[in-house]
């Protein structure tokens, strides 16, 4: 009989598996990637005006390393989100004025461009990071 699991032992297809809530170990690296995306995108924030168009480069692609690094880490594609997620949420305060007037954000072309260019960057290694592979041996039939 053929089928997802059906007799045969084996559990079936991923998706037809159960959602089960991380182990507490990934559920502290997430966290820790989360704070460690927060930290990026202030420090980005503060070099990419610094020394443009250098800094602008350097803190685009110490954000990418964050969020490939989250992904080897974990192995999975939350690995590159967490420290995503923690990017764009700081990126997006540290945008909005305070009642004082002071911003950190300039109205100029090279924070419009860590702006935009992050949050591009972001989606795309979330999407092409280190994704699921299958564990054992080779894929192949008759191996």
């Amino acid at each position: 009989m053929s089928g997802a699991g059906g007799g045969t032992g084996t559990p079936g297809p991923l998706l037809a598996q159960p959602l089960r809530p991380p182990t507490p170990g990934r559920a502290a690296a997430y966290v820790g990637l989360f704070l460690l995306g927060a930290v990026v995108a202030a420090a980005g924030a503060l070099v990419q005006a610094a020394w443009f168009p250098g800094g602008l480069l350097l803190a685009l692609a110490g954000a990418v390393g964050t969020f490939l690094g989250g992904a080897y880490t974990t192995r999975s594609r939350g690995g590159a989100m967490a420290p995503a997620a923690g990017w764009i949420v700081t990126v997006i305060l540290l945008t909005a004025s305070r009642p004082e007037g002071d911003f950190l954000f300039g109205a100029g072309g090279g924070s419009y461009l860590f702006l935009f260019g992050g949050m591009a960057l972001a989606v795309i290694c979330a999407t092409l990071g280190a994704g699921w592979q299958p564990r054992g041996g080779s894929a192949r039939l008759g191996k």
